[in-house]
């Protein structure tokens, strides 16, 4: 079952916090009303800001950084120093520091967010934090599912998504029991949040600050003259809203006679007046921006779709594909020994399987698929593992098991299709109507999986096409 407390940010020291406002304005206010002024802040730190470089709010890409004139590609747009990034700073062992670092290490890694978030929640707390200005920027809300009520939870009717807001709601209402127990009865000194109350809530909006927002950056140097990998929250920067075609990027370089890093944004491309700022966030599919970020990018090229490696499935779709007697369920010795190399069977399998994506079908889907639709043993054998795992490599067990691969493949789809309760007309829809932001969130994540599942079909549909054509010819 879903985990579908409202998580609602709530340090007390602050005018309280409530997701209400995220679900019906349309940005997000910041913690205080009037918030001081970042670009300032940055300089009057040492840092620099590019004269263009502005804060504005656009329709299309909410608060943001715009260019209000014209500048040449190479320009140095924003650079920080070394001190002015938010890190979470490990070395201090006494005190609030040592209750952080102790509280910290409870974090499983896949949470990484919350570690830093800790970090952010004590300074928060801390009215003379030199990181008062930058805070008192961030939003109130976030637009992420765990801020979903149940029913917008629901709506986003896809199971990969729906586990991973439920297992991110019940670490936060577990954490929140230890973290009071580790707070219980500390002396001031050595209450890392000023003796400040610190539930679920705050806790969720700590990690979704930092999901949504930081980046992982060179840390400290190595004896091996590496550096470690370390979360950061880059004030300004973190303003620069996303894009797979960005006209920036992030360095970290060193100033001469300057041991320490400093991070700078600098222009890809010459950016126009009146142009956006866009980093590229990543190669993410869905899943990760609106967990992380509170955003569904439409026509996603990395977007997918997750389903599971299971015989009795892949049976069901390769009938339905009018394969007939499939042995996905029993597959012969020499099958299930290209299975386990492929990880789909054996100890530990790894059965999570997508289509969609860069890759349209995962390679270890499509070998196995193409293996166990043959009865040649000796051509399986003669082939590489990664001609087989390769769409690229046309027909390499012949025409007709190809085809029968991808048939399969196109049943496996329409399967995975009929799981959602609803079509992507009655999703459209219902996004002309007013409804709240978390519901418009839930029905684009739900239309872009079902738009993920319909433009593999017609890729492989038209594949089966060509090969029967030629096929044809050729006979």
């Amino acid at each position: 079952m879903v985990a579908s407390k409202m998580l609602i940010p709530s340090i007390t020291h602050f005018r309280p916090l409530t997701c209400a406002a995220a679900a019906s304005a349309s940005y997000p206010a910041r913690l205080v009303p009037h918030p001081p002024d970042l670009l300032k802040w940055v300089k009057r730190e040492g840092g620099f800001v590019h004269d263009a470089v502005k804060i504005t709010q656009d329709t299309t890409y909410g608060l943001g950084l715009f260019a209000s004139g014209e500048i040449p590609t190479s320009s140095d747009l924003i650079v920080l120093p070394n001190h002015v990034p938010l890190k979470f700073q490990s070395d201090k062992e006494d005190g609030a520091g040592s209750v952080l670092l102790h509280l910290s290490n409870q974090v499983p890694e896949e949470l990484w967010a919350m570690k830093l978030g800790l970090k952010l929640l004590q300074e928060r707390a801390n009215v003379g934090s030199f990181w008062r200005p930058y805070i008192n920027n961030l939003p109130e809300t976030y637009s992420v599912p765990i801020f979903f009520a149940g029913e917008d939870i629901r709506n986003l009717q896809y199971a990969p998504l729906l586990y991973q807001v439920n297992k991110r709601c019940r670490f936060l209402l577990e954490f929140e029991q230890e973290l009071k127990k580790a707070l219980k009865n500390l002396k001031p000194s050595e209450h890392p949040f000023g003796g400040q109350d610190v539930d679920a809530s705050s806790l969720g909006w700590a990690m979704s600050a930092v999901s949504s927002r930081a980046f992982r950056l060179y840390g400290k140097k190595l004896p091996d003259g590496t550096h470690s990998d370390i979360p950061m929250m880059l004030p300004l920067i973190d303003m620069c809203n996303h894009s797979f075609n960005p006209n920036a990027r992030i360095l970290q370089e060193q100033d001469a006679g300057n041991p320490k890093m400093l991070i700078k944004v600098v222009a890809e491309r010459d950016i126009k007046q009146n142009d956006p700022l866009l980093l590229n966030y990543g190669c993410l599919s869905n899943d990760f921006f609106l967990l992380d970020y509170g955003f569904v990018i439409p026509s996603n090229p990395y977007d997918y779709i997750e389903l599971k490696y299971d015989g009795a499935f892949m049976d069901a779709a390769s009938m339905a594909a009018g394969v007939s007697s499939p042995n996905f369920s029993s597959p012969a010795p020499w099958q299930q020994q290209v299975l386990s190399q492929l990880k789909l069977d054996g100890e530990a399998p790894n059965l999570k399987v997508i289509v969609g994506g860069s890759e349209l079908v995962e390679g270890r889907l499509l070998a196995a698929l193409r293996v166990i639709l043959s009865n040649d043993m000796e051509s399986v054998q003669r082939c590489d593992l990664n001609i087989l795992k390769s769409l690229s490599a046309e027909a390499p067990l012949g025409v007709a098991n190809e085809v029968a691969a991808f048939r399969t493949l196109i049943a496996l789809c329409v399967i995975a299709l009929g799981h959602f309760p609803t079509k992507i007309m009655d999703d459209d829809s219902l996004l002309k109507q007013v409804v709240s932001i978390s519901t418009k969130l839930a029905i684009q994540f739900r239309m872009q999986k079902k738009s993920v599942i319909i433009d593999v079909m017609r890729d492989l549909t038209k594949r089966v096409r060509l090969l029967l054509s030629r096929e044809t010819t050729a006979a």
